[in-house]
């Protein structure tokens, strides 16, 4: 089975984040990591806007109609 074939695992990388010693870290580089946290939270949040009003999509679709 070729390497592409098989599943992709996912990483938590958030967890691995939060484990990390902030401690070697200058003020420069804190700020610039909390900006980078920032936009990949805005990411997070419109993909999971899209995915919501994508499944309420498909209830509406899909979910038996009224008769009156």
């Amino acid at each position: 089975m070729d390497e592409d074939d098989l599943p992709r695992l996912r990483g938590d990388a958030a967890s691995k984040l939060s484990n990390e010693s902030l401690d070697s870290y200058s003020q420069d580089e804190l700020t610039a990591r909390i900006r980078i946290l920032e936009k990949e939270i805005e990411r997070v949040k419109a993909h999971h806007a899209k995915a919501d009003a994508h499944r309420a999509a498909a209830e509406r679709l899909f979910s038996p109609r009224e008769t009156d």
